[in-house]
């Protein structure tokens, strides 16, 4: 059944037998045939096909959703039992929200290849939210969100915090002053990150902790678009500073010396609320935990 459900997602995900076959490094009929049998066993047509596409029809989604997490599901169980007799291998897939899994990851990742070369891991990058759910489908092995947050089907733990700051243009009226109160920048034009965000959820935190709130809010889907709006003066932003190294240390971003500020929040580790793992998830948690690549960032700071 595990092959008829391989071949049935490589389909839907390819949107043709061509290309699924060619994948699979099989015969286009060997992957019709899988096809029909996987319908008889299921009793419905699962695929609309013509002569341009293959798309799945709404049985077709059910069975689609079902056999990914299947199949995900059957991988772990075989990577696990593979483990019993061999060392950290092997692949891992990882999940992580935009700040840590575009200015912190990569960090992690080099590390984690350099110590153990045998391990390969598959990187995917979305916000907060998309990551939880990918976990919960047993699409990622672990996930890296910003945060904290509650799901009683999965294991979180913070493991690192991170610390977020309100920078403005080099050449913003607020950029060299000593000293700021938040309430002065009520009238500033905001710039935050949509919500799902991991980021938009430590700007609304900060926002209800202080009482403050902006009436003039702008809303953008990525980090690098925001921070290149406020350096062209479009208006202020909270970041973490982790996003903004390179651009405080060039002198195109300057942190506000507000009172009460940085904001902090947690970087968080998320996978299923089980004891089993496998070296490689193993090995990768243990590089999270240590916080050893953080540190030698964090050093290369100062």
């Amino acid at each position: 059944m595990d092959q008829l459900l391989h071949v049935f997602v490589t389909v839907a995900q390819k949107e043709n037998f061509t290309r699924a076959a060619e994948e699979l490094h099989m015969t286009q009929p060997a992957v019709s045939q899988y096809i029909q049998t996987l319908e008889r066993n299921i009793g419905t047509k699962l695929l609309e096909r013509s002569n341009k596409y293959v798309r799945l029809n709404k049985a077709g989604e059910i069975v689609f959703h079902h056999a990914a997490e299947i199949l995900g599901i059957y991988t772990r169980m075989q990577c696990l039992v593979d483990d019993l007799m061999n060392k950290a291998s092997g692949n891992i897939r990882i999940g992580a929200s935009y700040t840590y899994g575009e200015y912190v990851l990569p960090h992690i990742i080099a590390y984690l290849r350099e110590k153990y070369p045998l391990i390969k891991p598959a990187i995917t990058i979305a916000n907060t939210k998309e990551v939880e759910e990918l976990v919960m489908a047993h699409q990622l092995d672990i996930g890296i969100v910003e945060g904290e947050f509650k799901n009683e089907k999965l294991y979180m733990e913070p493991f690192a915090e991170d610390k977020m700051f309100i920078v403005v243009s080099a050449s913003h009226h607020l950029a060299n002053q000593k000293e700021i109160e938040l309430s002065e920048l009520g009238s500033e034009i905001w710039i935050v990150r949509e919500m799902g965000s991991g980021t938009r959820e430590a700007t609304e935190k900060m926002f209800d902790k202080y009482q403050f709130y902006p009436s003039d809010i702008m809303e953008f889907g990525s980090t690098q678009i925001i921070k290149e709006a406020v350096e062209a003066g479009l208006g202020i932003t909270l970041l973490s500073h982790w996003t903004i190294r390179k651009e405080v240390s060039l002198g195109t971003l300057k942190v506000l010396n507000i009172n009460g500020l940085p904001f902090s929040r947690s970087f968080s580790l998320i996978k299923q609320a089980t004891p089993f793992n496998t070296k490689a998830a193993e090995v990768f948690l243990d590089v999270l935990r240590s916080n050893v690549v953080l540190q030698k960032l964090n050093s290369e700071l100062n």
